[in-house]
C-alpha cells in the first residue's frame, strides 16, 4: 500500500455548516477510505492555506484518485490536492536505479 499527503479547504458553506453543527470530520471521512481498501492514519484542522491535512494509507493510485473523486464531487472543497509519498527505503531504492540510468539533457 502507498501513503498520500491530503490538503485541502472547505468552501464558506462548509465551514458554516461546521461551526452551527461541530463534527469530527476524521470519523467521517474514515470508513469512506476504509470502504475503498486503504487507512487513515490522522487528520489534522490547520491554520494556513489549507484547512485539513490528512495521511491515507490506499492500495494504489486508482483509490486515491476514487477518494478524491468523491470528495471532490460533494462540492464541500475549495481545493483538494493529494500528494504521494515514498517511504526513506523506497526513496533508496529510486536513488539506486537513478543511479544505473542516464538522462540526455537538452542541448
Amino acid at each position: 500500500m502507498s501513503y498520500y499527503l491530503i490538503q485541502a479547504s472547505y468552501t464558506s458553506q462548509a465551514t458554516a455548516a461546521m461551526v452551527k453543527n461541530p463534527q469530527d470530520r476524521a470519523a467521517a471521512v474514515r470508513p469512506m477510505i476504509e470502504k475503498a481498501g486503504g487507512k487513515l492514519h490522522g487528520l489534522w484542522f490547520t491554520f494556513g492555506e489549507t484547512d485539513i491535512v490528512a495521511i491515507a494509507e490506499m492500495p494504489n493510485n486508482i483509490s486515491a484518485a476514487a477518494i478524491s473523486m468523491a470528495i471532490g464531487a460533494s462540492g464541500v472543497m475549495s481545493s483538494y490536492r493529494s500528494t504521494a509519498l515514498m517511504t526513506s527505503g523506497e526513496a533508496v531504492e529510486a536513488m539506486q536505479q537513478a543511479a544505473a540510468v542516464t538522462y540526455q539533457a537538452p542541448k
